[in-house]
């Protein structure tokens, strides 16, 4: 393996967690966008060649939120 495109990381709050992550990069995100078809909000953060997905749920039933539950 060469590269990692993206890791996922579930969250409670994007809002929290955006300045959170933007505090340990010392960058915000460059991006937010809605998934309405997997009920999500996804943030962006770039790492170098990397990226940090962090998404917050937007309905309760979806994997996300039961993830977040179960943990």
């Amino acid at each position: 393996m060469n590269k990692i495109e993206h890791i996922g990381i579930a969250v409670k709050s994007l809002k929290e967690s955006n300045t959170l992550f933007a505090k340990l990069f010392g960058e915000p995100h460059y991006k937010i966008e809605e998934v309405k078809s997997e009920g999500v909000n996804t943030s962006f953060f770039k790492v170098g060649e990397n990226k940090i997905e962090l998404l917050e749920a937007t309905k309760a039933d979806s994997p996300i939120a039961k993830f977040i539950n179960n943990k």
